[in-house]
């Protein structure tokens, strides 16, 4: 049975989400695997993000020559592959090594797909890159809550991860064989295709408006069960509710958010779900009861939905070179942009308290708002090459 594209891509979002989201429920068991220190382990962890950074230097290049369907239909299992060999890695060295090989397939698939996502989105005029993410957020969901039942059951991550990997390579093959690629969306740029997807000022500005989405997000993902532990006295279990609440208000914006989008426009909807974000944001910071700080938690993962589905599709319309140039180099840059996030937010905490991580934090996401003015390009008139 052949699927529709739009159907077919936000398949392979929630395809790519199941391939690669198992790891981070098994990262405890590899640290005690290998019975390294949190510091070593952090070591080990920097893998992934400098794979993905040097990848993203040159994936639009390969994209552009081997094209979407073929990269993805590669990639998705041998990222997958790539998770399973985490857990055979004797030693941090090549944990490390493995991490990175993680990260190249990761950001190889990622470009892919979601440069092809905004093929689909020109080829039949209709937004559809946030109900992408959206799905992908669902197969994040479904890999978290299967790697805690797999934990609570003792399933060692070597057979956890090694039971995924047929599955992938049957979906895999299954939805991309059929596969028939958007054609590429037009772009003034004429003359060969660069070496490195280096960022352009239009881009810098896009990652001025995913910062903010993203620093929030790595702040509830990292901080907010200690939040919880430390601001209230509640069951461990009550704790662990902020994630919950969050991924699931951000799966629920985004698989809505592209009909608002094409009614509303992006820069306004983006400075609204902005200003949510603000309001979610304040009711964490003075939250005299658990129940309010959860609700704030839900009312930020609205507020930030949209920030890299937006930004990304925003890049790759702006028409002055190859999408896969700027979807690759906004990525990137953003990636290396958070680099430092963890040990900032990290201080504030320990020097301020952990709610201070919250308040730091209301700066970028005004610039965000600012800055949602460059999510609506002009459309450029394509020149032959």
């Amino acid at each position: 049975m052949t699927l529709s594209p739009r159907l077919n891509i936000r398949l392979v979002f929630l395809i790519q989400a199941l391939a690669t989201g198992s790891m981070f429920t098994r990262i405890p068991d590899l640290q005690s695997g290998l019975g390294i220190s949190e510091s070593v382990l952090g070591l080990c962890l920097l893998g992934q993000p400098v794979g993905a950074i040097l990848t993203f230097l040159l994936s639009s290049r390969l994209v552009e020559t081997v094209g979407t369907r073929t990269i993805i239909l590669w990639g998705i299992p041998l990222a997958a592959a790539g998770v399973a060999g985490l857990a055979l890695a004797p030693s941090p060295l090549l944990l490390f090594f493995a991490f990175a090989l993680f990260g190249v397939m990761f950001a190889l698939t990622n470009v892919a797909m979601n440069v092809e996502a905004d093929r689909v989105e020109a080829a039949t005029g209709k937004r559809l890159m946030n109900s992408c993410h959206g799905l992908w957020s669902v197969g994040q969901m479904v890999t978290v809550t299967l790697g805690a039942i797999a934990r609570g059951y003792g399933v060692p991550a070597t057979w956890h991860f090694g039971i995924i990997v047929p599955f992938i390579l049957m979906a895999t093959l299954a939805l991309v064989l059929p596969m028939q690629g958007a054609p590429a969306r037009a772009h003034t740029r004429t003359g060969p295709q660069k070496r490195f997807s280096l960022p352009t000022i239009a881009t810098l500005l896009l990652v001025g408006y995913a910062i903010g989405g993203a620093m929030l997000e790595a702040a509830v993902r990292n901080w907010s069960v200690i939040y919880m532990r430390d601001s209230f006295v509640v069951p461990g279990w009550v704790e662990t509710l902020t994630l919950p609440a969050f991924i699931g208000a951000t799966v629920g914006g985004r698989l809505l958010a592209d009909r608002l989008i094409a009614r509303f426009g992006a820069t306004p909807f983006a400075r609204t779900l902005g200003v949510i974000g603000l309001v979610g944001l304040g009711l964490v910071v003075v939250a005299p009861t658990p129940t309010v700080a959860l609700i704030g938690f839900f009312i930020i993962g609205v507020g930030i939905c949209v920030s890299f589905p937006l930004s990304t599709s925003a890049a790759a319309r702006l028409g002055d070179r190859p999408a896969s140039e700027n979807v690759a180099a906004l990525t990137m840059t953003t990636q290396i942009t958070l680099l430092g996030t963890p040990a900032l937010l990290g201080w504030v905490a320990n020097t301020f308290g952990i709610r201070s991580i919250y308040i730091v934090i209301v700066p970028v996401v005004l610039l965000a708002i600012y800055l949602a003015k460059y999510l609506s390009p002009k459309p450029v008139v394509a020149t032959p090459a």
